[in-house]
């Protein structure tokens, strides 16, 4: 049993992305009934669905359009925008909906001092005591700013996405596996594992490629710390949904099924109260 905590879907002629027109690759509609009978097939469960950077003046569409999308979706991570003063308002405003499981601002796509700004981390901090997450999307020159805004926050639960982005092309271990380690000494962070085979070289990748990436991270932050997506669609640029479960299958085809269930399920249920 799966549970995926990171789905995007992507529909143009209900949403606005603007970000599409520079990534050719994705630039068409990925649909949850796609993504659904798949992910049936593959043993998934139970969904989050990540944000999909929407046009910000329609964050709150997308929040309503993936409320209604399907059986499988039981919460969506929102977008948000801590670093503007609406965010305290916004944020009262999620906190009534309990589809509404936690926040996402990508911090590789804006200057790396946004996430220093007095008022980012403010708005941040309003998380504690709440139940909601904030996923953290960086790479591996980012570590700093990732260790600086989750220890401004001590008592609000993050979510270190795709690994730490790790470089796996070319073959980069060194120094991303320093960072893992270092921002896994924080307690209030879990890690993702998801998203890692678009770092690798999508046309000869295998499951060996990964495997000293996930374990490195299982190793670091422990199994009661990780969490698992598909991050589909972005996923199928490097063969897919189906792979990539495969894949991730056969990494942790020597552990313990006790382990296996915490990372695959477990821990998302208990994280989510999915």
């Amino acid at each position: 049993m799966f549970i995926d905590t990171h789905l995007h879907v992507i529909d143009r002629s209900a949403l606005n992305y603007p970000w599409l027109a520079n990534v050719p690759s994705l630039d068409r509609d990925f649909l949850y009934e796609t993504y659904a009978t798949e992910a049936k097939r593959c043993g998934i469960t139970k969904v989050l669905h990540m944000e999909v950077d929407v046009d910000p003046v329609i964050m709150q569409a997308e929040t309503d359009y993936i409320s209604r999308l399907g059986d499988l979706v039981a919460g969506a991570i929102v977008s948000c925008r801590p670093e503007e003063d609406g965010f305290a308002a916004y944020l009262e405003r999620q906190k009534a909906d309990p589809f509404v499981k936690g926040f996402r601002r990508v911090l590789h796509v804006v200057p790396d001092d946004v996430s220093e700004g007095v008022l980012f981390r403010e708005n941040i901090r309003r998380l504690s005591g709440t139940g909601l997450t904030f996923d953290l999307c960086t790479l591996p020159h980012q570590v700093s700013k990732v260790v600086a805004l989750t220890d401004a926050a001590p008592d609000v639960q993050f979510v270190l996405d795709h690994c730490g982005n790790p470089d796996i092309k070319s073959n980069a271990f060194e120094p991303w596996s320093r960072g893992m380690t270092e921002i896994a000494r924080r307690p209030n962070v879990v890690a993702k594992i998801s998203g890692i085979v678009t770092n690798a070289d999508p046309a000869s990748w295998t499951a060996e490629n990964l495997r000293p990436y996930i374990e490195h991270v299982i190793s670091s932050f422990g199994w009661d710390r990780v969490v698992w997506g598909s991050d589909w669609p972005v996923c199928t640029l490097a063969n897919g949904l189906s792979t990539w479960v495969a894949a991730t299958q056969a990494v942790l085809s020597g552990t313990a099924e006790t382990e296996r269930s915490r990372l695959l399920h477990g821990n998302a249920q208990r994280l989510w109260t999915l």
